[in-house]
């Protein structure tokens, strides 16, 4: 069943990138996505799945922005954005720096270089962990290339390599 869609395109993002099962079996990471497939059972349009780390991935293309998702997610680390920005936060954890670096690979550790980076503003580092005020993001990808953890990236892999 194909759906028209009005731009601009909203889908859902799963604010995890499963850094923490990237080297070991058990996840360290307690605010990360936990694989329980909540967010896969409530979507009734099949755009969602879970990928070869456990970690649930969302297809834009099939994605409607419903909500269901997020309202299902135990973690509540699923957002709905705008597609039109292609700049994402992967990462939900707000441990401090140096417990964030432990528990995942690529987690945010609130350094703030991505906020000096930002000319727009559109970047705040909140709890430890950046936040992009989808308002404000122009789409440079400029935070994407700077954040030493590769927990901002680019979803169209034009500055950053798609994970």
């Amino acid at each position: 069943m194909a759906i028209k869609k009005k731009f601009p395109y909203r889908s859902a993002i799963v604010a995890c990138n499963g850094g923490c099962r990237a080297n070991s079996e058990e996840p360290t990471c307690t605010k990360g996505c936990i694989g329980c497939g909540e967010c896969v059972n409530n979507c009734k349009f099949g755009a969602i799945s879970i990928n070869e780390y456990g970690v649930a991935e969302v297809d834009e293309e099939k994605c409607i922005a419903c909500g269901k998702c997020v309202k299902a997610c135990p973690q509540e680390i699923i957002h709905i954005h705008e597609c039109a920005n292609y700049i994402v936060v992967k990462c939900s954890n707000d441990a401090k720096g140096a417990d964030a670096r432990k528990e995942c690979e690529v987690s945010c550790i609130g350094c703030g270089i991505c906020e000096k980076t930002c000319t727009a503003g559109a970047i705040k580092v909140i709890d430890n962990c950046a936040v992009i005020n989808e308002e404000l993001c122009l789409s440079c990808g400029m935070c994407a290339v700077k954040c030493p953890r590769h927990a901002i990236y680019d979803l169209r892999g034009i500055y950053t390599k798609v994970r």
